[in-house]
């Protein structure tokens, strides 16, 4: 009988392919500094949708001096006043160089939409220039790959009631979580309307299906990667000494000389005998 496709991976399913996909992801880096390549992967999607834990996944095994996250916070006053892009360029990738996109340049045509943060002239315009303006990135050599994760109501409320009592996720729920509940169709237009402007050939959207997170970060990962033309890159072998070198010369200093951190492991272990 054939699996349903909304059945949930089993853990250890999961922590397996997981980590083929972040060796393959470490593969791409490879790839991506040895070529030059220049990536950027813009993450969208409604609150609490699972595009952090995605991000998150991702970068896990990968050198923030390649591969880096760029989540951008409201304009200053300044910066109000720019072209909308302005301030997106500046974070774009150079050569040998990936950037996430954790939330992006789309704002205007979700947040800034919904919540009337901007004109209806500054949205219509957005919508003119969003596709001239990646398609200025990808004819320059830029690898665009554009995300949006799917959430439903029901799992995106239960989701933030799970955060509201969390002491390490709280700082995740914000008034403007609740707005996205309360214009939940407002929100659904906006999204509509966006992808009729932006879908285009050369720049799509990819929908994430999200309600099942551990899926759904398989299920991204895994697709990106299919659109990378990626190869292994050879590397030097670093040969490491069979035990460590006698130092003839070198004599350190006494450790009572040091301010060491204190030991607190060994107290959570109930060793009765360490005074800290």
């Amino acid at each position: 009988m054939a699996k349903k496709r909304s059945e949930k991976l089993p853990n250890d399913v999961y922590e397996a392919e997981l980590f083929r996909l972040q060796s393959e992801l470490v593969k791409m880096q490879e790839w991506v500094k040895a070529t030059g390549q220049r990536i950027i992967v813009i993450f969208e999607g409604r609150d609490a949708a699972g595009k952090g834990g995605a991000i998150k996944r991702i970068t896990e095994y990968l050198s923030p001096r390649i591969v880096r996250v760029a989540a951008l916070p409201a304009p200053s006053s300044r910066e109000a006043t720019e072209w909308y892009f302005q301030r997106y360029v500046a974070h774009l990738p150079a050569a040998g160089e990936v950037v996430l996109f954790d939330r992006s340049w789309y704002n205007r045509a979700g947040v800034e939409r919904v919540m009337g943060f901007c004109t209806p002239a500054q949205y219509n315009l957005f919508m003119r220039q969003a596709p001239i303006f990646e398609d200025m990135l990808i004819n320059d050599g830029i690898m665009l790959r554009k995300y949006w994760f799917s959430v439903s109501e029901a799992e995106q409320l239960r989701r933030f009631r799970s955060r509201q009592n969390d002491p390490v996720r709280r700082w995740k729920l914000s008034p403007m979580d609740i707005e996205s509940v309360n214009r939940w169709e407002d929100y659904s237009r906006a999204k509509d309307d966006m992808f009729i402007h932006t879908d285009t050939t050369t720049s799509p959207w990819y929908v994430v299906e999200s309600d099942l997170k551990k899926n759904a970060r398989i299920n991204m990962i895994h697709h990106l990667l299919s659109t990378i033309p990626y190869e292994d890159v050879p590397h030097e072998e670093v040969v490491l000494p069979k035990e460590p070198r006698n130092y003839d010369n070198y004599r350190r200093i006494p450790k009572e000389l040091e301010k060491e951190v204190p030991n607190f492991a060994l107290r959570l272990m109930g060793d009765p005998e360490k005074d800290l």
